[in-house]
Formats: C-alpha cells, sequence, structure tokens
C-alpha cells in the first residue's frame, strides 16, 4: 500500500481534491465548485497516465475553464433564482411616524414602522419633521426610505404640498 500511494501521491492528492470540492458543491446550492471538481477529476487522469505537475495544473485549469464556460449560460438559464422576500420587505407600504426629523444632508432620521425604530431617509431628499406621518417606499440596506403620508397619497413631496 505504501509503495501505491508513493507512486500514486499526485494522483491521490487529485483524487483528494476533487472529493472535497465535491463536498463543496453538495452543501451549498449554487453551483459553486461542480467545475473545478471537473477539473481535478481531470487532473486525477492526467496523473494516473504519468502526466507532470505542470501539465497536471494544466489540465485541470483548462478542464474547469472550459467546463464552466460550456455549461454555466445553460445552468443559468435552467435554473432561475428567485429574489426571496424577507421579513423586512413587509413594511413596504406601511405608514409609521417620525421619531426624529429625517434630513439626508444631515444623514438623520428615525421613524417606528410596525412598533420597530428604523434609520430613514427621504425618497426626494426633502426634511420631515418629528411627528409626520410616512409611508414606507423602498429599503436601501437597513435604512427605510420614505414620503410624507400625503405626498405618497397624492404623488407630491412635502416641499411641493407646503408651497400651494
Amino acid at each position: 500500500m505504501a509503495e501505491f500511494i508513493a507512486e500514486n501521491w499526485a494522483a491521490l492528492l487529485w483524487f483528494l481534491a476533487a472529493v472535497a470540492l465535491l463536498a463543496v458543491e453538495l452543501a451549498t446550492v449554487q453551483l459553486v465548485s461542480i467545475w473545478f471538481c471537473l477539473g481535478a477529476v481531470a487532473a486525477t487522469v492526467a496523473a494516473i497516465w504519468g502526466a507532470g505537475g505542470t501539465a497536471q495544473l494544466g489540465v485541470f485549469f483548462v478542464v474547469s475553464a472550459a467546463a464552466l464556460a460550456l455549461t454555466r449560460p445553460m445552468v443559468q438559464r435552467v435554473i432561475q433564482f428567485k429574489k426571496v422576500p424577507t421579513n423586512a420587505d413587509s413594511f413596504i407600504g406601511m405608514a409609521g411616524s417620525v421619531l426624529e426629523d429625517i434630513d439626508d444632508l444631515a444623514q438623520t432620521g428615525r421613524v417606528r414602522v410596525g412598533g420597530l425604530d428604523w434609520t430613514a431617509r427621504s425618497c426626494d431628499g426633502q426634511p420631515i419633521r418629528v411627528g409626520a406621518t410616512v409611508v414606507v417606499e423602498s429599503i436601501q440596506g437597513v435604512k427605510l426610505m420614505v414620503r410624507p403620508r400625503e405626498a405618497a397619497a397624492t404623488g407630491t413631496t412635502q416641499a411641493q404640498g407646503l408651497s400651494k
């Protein structure tokens, strides 16, 4: 057994790499390492046939790149990754109250929506005062993008509403 390992150590390393890459692939659902697993299998075969280390690396990279280039576009057409809505997405369209003046220039603003306090910014950049009722338009990172309720209902901004 020791003699077999001594004679085929490169093939065994490539085989172990293929097994490890396959394990990574099975642990994910994004098709991350399957192409490299195929490259490692090809390098294993090259090592068994007696190819040198440089040739084995070349086989690994060429087969991995070819597998990636040839199959990834097809795989992306077959597998449709859907955006999974988060609990935070349920806040879009909800009304809340302003707890701290919303001023995009000063980067301040907090609102309470659904019983939770959030950092908030104005959708149109206009300041919104404490006590105003706002509607959540979107979420950017951990900030709610809000509009005053009157503006959301009529399609006007707070500044336009004050000038009338």
